[in-house]
């Protein structure tokens, strides 16, 4: 093994170069990225960076200088154009770059509204890249009108940013309710109310029908209850898709997003696949899991793979999420709860059950609740949940039991 290409400057792709080194490979390394800056958090572009609380140059994830000084080729500004597996090469701005392993950690992009609906309208944004959130800032003023399209964590955060800078904020969530898909009735409905507390007017069960615009400025939208509002600025908050052009022009194997096996390998022995874009084998099942975690623990497995350490990445999903004065933290997946435990403790915290199987914890403003949590899930415990229920148990009593 001489040469390792990796596609894509994300967390992924960069956690993947810098466990190679770490492990000792000292063959050729080359990093492709598409963007103009070195590799970089994306968490708090919507959130420290959006409201001026962080520069720059903090939100990169090692020093520019360290992939030099690590004898790590970061190419930035270069699009991949294809792969070729016969000859094991990739093209690359339009040069022949060859690999012995390839990673593919080329991520996901945002979901856009339709240019049919006005998406294509100058104030319309989306939140993924850096010159995204560039892009929004001049138009994140107090005294605007604001309407975020979709009420996932995205779309929450970019509502409670925007309210904080003092616009008029209202959000649109076509489902029944926000975080229908990735929470629980009660999760949604302190959020709701945490928002509303804040100003935000939340609309569940209401899409959007399109957009107005003057001289080719968003300038207001038509709601599918069929009202209309003036609106200065849009941000769409509708969901992301995973990268996989590249890939399924290459012939790999595609399953909502490239399809990897427990090790991270690809349907070609010579390619791997991690974060956002790779789809994985969990629990019997295939997911992908969106989250800085799975990122750098799955980007790290796959160094590892490479290398020769034939393990295999068991993931141990943790997520979070920043709004207002709020840290929601959630340790483990909620697929296939049938209840829900609630306890109120130094925050709120509601637990998840199949059965009487601890699934997930959702942790508002209670660190104890979510490291509790995830250390009972990660040790495959379920406590009773009328200990859960009872804020007079020690949660931490419960790691000793």
């Amino acid at each position: 093994m001489e040469k390792i290409v990796v596609v894509g400057a994300g967390q992924a792709g960069a956690s993947c170069v810098a466990k190679l080194r770490s492990e000792g490979f000292a063959g050729s390394i080359t990093l492709l990225g598409e963007e103009h800056a070195p590799p970089y958090q994306r968490p708090p572009l919507s959130k420290a960076y959006l409201l001026g609380e962080m520069a720059l140059e903090r939100l990169y994830l090692r020093p520019e200088s360290y992939y030099a000084e690590s004898g790590i080729e970061l190419r930035l500004d270069t699009t991949v154009q294809a792969i070729d597996r016969r000859d094991r090469v990739v093209i690359a701005g339009g040069q022949a770059v060859p690999y012995d392993a390839l990673v593919l950690a080329t991520g996901s992009v945002p979901r856009r509204l339709p240019g049919s609906i006005g998406g294509e309208l100058r104030g319309v944004h989306v939140v993924r890249t850096l010159a995204d959130v560039d892009a929004m800032a001049p138009g994140i003023v107090a005294g605007r009108r604001a309407l975020i399209v979709g009420g996932g964590y995205i779309g929450l955060e970019a509502a409670a940013v925007c309210a904080k800078r003092g616009l008029d904020v209202t959000l649109i969530e076509a489902a029944d309710r926000i975080l229908m898909r990735v929470a629980c009735p009660e999760t949604s409905a302190w959020f709701r109310a945490l928002h509303a507390r804040h100003g935000v007017r939340v609309l569940e069960g209401v899409g959007l029908t399109c957009l107005t615009g003057v001289d080719g400025k968003v300038a207001g939208a038509i709601l599918s209850d069929n009202t209309e509002h003036p609106y200065d600025i849009v941000i769409a908050g509708i969901g992301i898709t995973p990268c996989t052009e590249l890939a399924e022009a290459a012939g790999l194997e595609i399953e909502n997003g490239i399809r990897v096996d427990a090790r991270g390998r690809t349907s070609d022995p010579a390619i791997w696949a991690a974060g956002d874009c790779a789809s994985l084998p969990f629990r019997g099942r295939r997911i992908r899991l969106e989250s800085v975690q799975n990122a750098i623990d799955q980007a790290e497995a796959v160094a590892r793979n490479i290398l020769g350490a034939g393990e295999d990445y068991v993931p141990q999903p943790w997520f979070w999420s920043d709004q207002y004065d709020v840290k929601l933290q959630i340790a483990g997946l909620n697929t296939g709860y049938d209840n829900i435990v609630m306890r109120d403790g130094d925050g709120r915290s509601h637990w998840y059950y199949e059965g009487d199987t601890l699934l997930a914890v959702d942790a508002m403003n209670d660190p104890r609740a979510y490291m509790v949590g995830k250390r009972l899930i990660e040790a495959g415990r379920s406590p009773d949940k009328a200990a859960i229920a009872d804020p007079a148990t020690d949660l931490k009593a419960l790691l000793r039991g």
